[in-house]
């Protein structure tokens, strides 16, 4: 299932601040790990109905790949 364009901007937009806050991440430094991250690759591409998943949980995921990166 494909979602439409500007509703998963949105989404990102959501997702990304909602990072950053929980972090104490600037909005850049959070879009920029975002937009590198395999998150945005499975909401992108569609991969399990990602995009259907909440902003919490999604930015839940962020936070597990980014502890990964930092060790």
């Amino acid at each position: 299932m494909t979602a439409n364009p500007i509703l998963l901007q949105k989404k990102y937009s959501r997702v990304i601040e909602c990072f950053a806050k929980q972090h104490g991440l600037s909005l850049d430094a959070a879009l920029d790990f975002f937009y590198r991250s395999e998150v945005y690759q499975l909401i992108r591409d569609g991969v399990s109905d990602m995009h259907c998943m909440s902003d919490a949980y999604l930015s839940d995921e962020l936070e597990q790949e980014y502890s990964q990166n930092i060790e």
